[in-house]
């Protein structure tokens, strides 16, 4: 099923950079198979570097020229999580109503849905004469292996 689900979002992304009147490059094509076969939220640098595996020519300047296309197009959404960098979600496309949890011990980034904070969301909405676009809804909290030992072993140095 998710192989289905990005097959569409890349040909989704053909589709956009033709409207474009962009290329299909060899670099670009490492770069969006690398991003539509991850479930993972990613920075730049991480894309660049998993970008190479699949092709070793991949230059820096066409991750960060592609990114914005990838964000402008809908299907991946760029994610301030208060750090230095910025992430991008590649789930965006198939579940632009999810919402984040960020272990700030870890970093670890957990995706949820819920039908109660989008019941309250539309009702909110409608009371003050407004129809929901998107929303964006970020928890930072401490994990609970920290809470109770007072470390994480998930954090990265």
């Amino acid at each position: 099923m998710a192989d289905a689900a990005n097959k569409c979002a890349r040909q989704r992304f053909l589709e956009f950079l033709a409207q474009k009147n962009l290329r299909m490059t060899g670099q670009r094509r490492a770069i969006i198979e690398t991003v539509f076969s991850t479930e993972e939220h990613f920075t730049a640098e991480q894309l660049l570097e998993w970008s190479r595996r699949r092709d070793k020519s991949v230059s820096r300047a066409t991750v960060y020229r592609t990114l914005p296309l990838l964000t402008e197009s809908g299907l991946v959404r760029e994610m301030d999580f208060g750090k230095e960098h910025k992430f991008y979600d590649p789930n965006y496309a198939e579940h632009p109503r999810h919402n984040h949890i960020i272990c700030q011990d870890c970093g670890k980034i957990v995706e949820f849905e819920s039908e109660k904070i989008e019941h309250v969301e539309n009702e909110i909405s409608r009371r003050l004469g407004y129809a929901v676009k998107s929303h964006r809804l970020q928890i930072t909290a401490t994990c609970e292996e920290f809470r109770q030992r007072g470390k994480c072993s998930k954090k990265r140095p």
